[in-house]
């Protein structure tokens, strides 16, 4: 039997899952980041993309995340704070392609550092759910 730890992943608007978990795969800034039980301590920054994680079952549960904050503390307890975090068969695709397509417009406009950083981070969300849209998570592992 696979060791596991308990995973809390924390969106605005929800607690989207809590409970036990065998593996955690997300994007770090140096690319995907996996976290098993044991795990050295660690804070550190997830971007947005596709997160995976494997349940006690053995089944996979797949996620379009933000950006965000992961804190892996000395007892083994792993916590996920993003702003928001998506099931690829919750995306309503053609809102995703909305908002990708108001982001390119955005950047396409004269904007302040800041209103870029914005747009910018609009425009990756977008298209993740998008990549995500047309997936099923039953052939994804």
């Amino acid at each position: 039997m696979a060791s596991l730890f308990n995973l809390t992943i924390i969106a605005c608007n929800e607690i989207f899952y809590e409970g036990e978990c065998e593996i955690l795969v997300f994007p770090g800034s140096d690319g995907e980041v996996a976290i098993m039980a044991h795990h050295e301590t660690l804070t550190g920054v997830v971007e947005i993309g596709e997160i995976r994680f494997k349940k006690p079952d053995g089944t996979w549960q797949h996620a379009v995340i933000s950006d965000g904050l992961i804190t892996v503390y000395p007892n083994g307890e792993v916590k996920m704070l993003a702003y928001s975090c998506v099931r690829p068969e919750d995306i309503d695709e053609f809102r995703a392609q909305e908002e990708s397509e108001r982001a390119q417009e955005q950047l396409q406009q004269k904007q302040s550092r800041m209103d870029y950083e914005i747009s910018t981070a609009k425009m990756a969300r977008a298209m993740a759910r998008l990549k995500q849209a047309g997936h099923d998570s039953s052939d994804m592992k």
